[in-house]
Parts: structure tokens; sequence; C-alpha cells
């Protein structure tokens, strides 16, 4: 059974994006998180057609039958800022236009931080600039707001915001959400014991809805419940206990989604063969 599960990690692009796969392949991805453009740049060259066909050339021979795409980290959509909300309303169209080259169906953003316009403001904030983005888009990608820890003026460390952001946008159908483990343990919710976790889980479905998770992070975290950092630790290293890992691994509930390790590796990738391989393990 463990062949059929989506498990894997953020892999490198570099070189080529098809040379995502065979890296992935490397170290037993079944599933796999990539960056489109560099992370730490508003803009990049456009994606030629002769990459995007090598793209789904190598898309449709791999064993990798799930790949996300995680939108650079610059992009803000919750500012209160008119040039810099500007500047991320149109890098983020731009990712949403490198995805659709692609062929790809799910793009995650962090929601963005209100800078000190407060929590309210920057949800509506958001909710516009969903708006906005989706409209000029061919409705082929939908968004997952990510859900954060809670650091500074970070926006989305409760369910209760990411739904609000959701609920104000004419788009849900183009709108879903990807759950980061270390995140929410960060942000309060208690995933460390079973009933823990199963509250966390009730609770993300009775206010989010299960059916709109699309993608999670899998994640343990250096620092403590509700510290509101976000520091990612590796599996068995952080305070998330691994028996949290293997309920997740087991849940029903969760068996079709997508789970990208983002837990520090080193170069050659040997520390995310190992947890993938104690991921797919802990399968019962």
């Amino acid at each position: 059974m463990a062949h059929d599960i989506l498990v894997g990690s953020h892999i490198s692009s570099a070189g080529g994006l098809h040379k995502a796969f065979e890296r992935g392949e490397s170290i037993g991805c079944t599933a796999m998180q990539i960056f489109t453009k560099s992370n730490r740049v508003w803009f990049e060259k456009k994606i030629t057609d002769e990459a995007a066909e090598l793209f789904k050339q190598a898309a449709q021979r791999s064993p990798i039958k799930s790949v996300v795409v995680h939108a650079g980290y610059l992009i803000n959509i919750g500012s209160p800022k008119p040039d810099g909300v500007k500047q991320s309303v149109s890098a983020l169209l731009d990712e949403i236009r490198r995805c659709e080259q692609l062929g790809l169906k799910y793009l995650i953003l962090h929601p963005g931080s209100h800078l000190g316009s407060g929590e309210e403001a920057g949800v509506v904030q958001v909710a516009k600039h969903l708006d906005e983005v989706i409209e000029k888009s061919d409705g082929t990608v939908s968004i997952l707001l990510e859900t954060m820890a809670g650091q500074g003026t970070n926006l989305g460390s409760t369910f209760e915001q990411l739904h609000a952001m959701r609920e104000r946008s004419t788009h849900k159908r183009n709108i879903g959400y990807c759950l980061d483990t270390c995140h929410i343990f960060c942000a309060g919710y208690n995933i460390a014991t079973e009933d823990s976790y199963q509250e966390a889980i009730k609770t993300f479905d009775t206010t989010l809805g299960l059916e709109h998770l699309k993608a999670i992070h899998v994640n343990d975290s250096l620092t403590p419940c509700a510290s509101r950092k976000d520091r990612h630790a590796p599996l068995g290293e952080g305070h998330i206990p691994n028996a949290t890992f293997k309920l997740m691994m087991n849940d029903k509930r969760l068996i079709n989604i997508p789970k990208v390790l983002e837990t520090p590796s080193d170069p050659e990738m040997h520390l995310w063969a190992k947890e993938i391989k104690m991921l797919k393990a802990m399968i019962d």
C-alpha cells in the first residue's frame, strides 16, 4: 500500500524544471513540491514552450503523481501599502500563469502580513487580491492558503482567519488550503497526543472543511506548542512526536492528500530519503 501514498519533499528544479522529477524519484518521492522560479525574487524570465513540454513529458513518465507549487516568499497580498501590494498581486498572477503553463493545479501561498493595519483589515486585503488574480487567470489553478505559525503580523495562524479569507472571496472554487504541521503546532493547535491530534483535525474540518485541504507540509517543530515561531526540525528531533506523523499517515480522511517534507536536509537529500522511507513505513 505504501507505494500508493502521495508522500515526498520539496525538490529543487535547478537546471531545468523537468529535472525535479529525476531528483524526486531518486529519494522515493511519489509527490513533490517545487518552486517554478527563485523564491527570493519578484519575477524571472518566462518559461519557454520547450521547457514546459519537457516538464509535461517528464511528469507523464514519472511515478511522482502529485506536484504542488509554492509561491515566492516576497509576495504579501495582505499588505496595506499600495506599491508593495501592487507588486505582490502582479507576482502572484505571474506564479499562477507559470502553473497554468506547466499544467499544475495547486499553488501554495503564505496569506501575507497586515504590517500593523490589523487582522481584519489584512483579511479583507487578502480576499480582495485573491479575487483580483483569480479573475485574471484561466481558472485551472487553485490557490492553497497555508496555515501559518503566527509570527509578528503574519496572517493565517488561526483556522478562523483562513476561513474568513475564503468566505469573503467570490471565487471560492479556486481557493483551498495547505496544512503545515509545524505551523499549526506553533500557532497553538497541540497535535502532540492522539486526542489533541484528533481534536485539531476535527476543528480544521468544522472550520475549513477537509474537502478543501489539498496539500500537507509534514514538518517537526524546533519550538514548543504555541511558541508562534516558525522553526522546522527533522522528524523525530523536535516537539512533535513521530506518533503524530504515524496518525497522520494512517488517517483515512487524509489518504489522498499529498504530504511533502520541508524539514532541514543535506544537499544530497539523504535526510529526506530517510524521512520519506520512515513515513511510508509508518503505514499500517
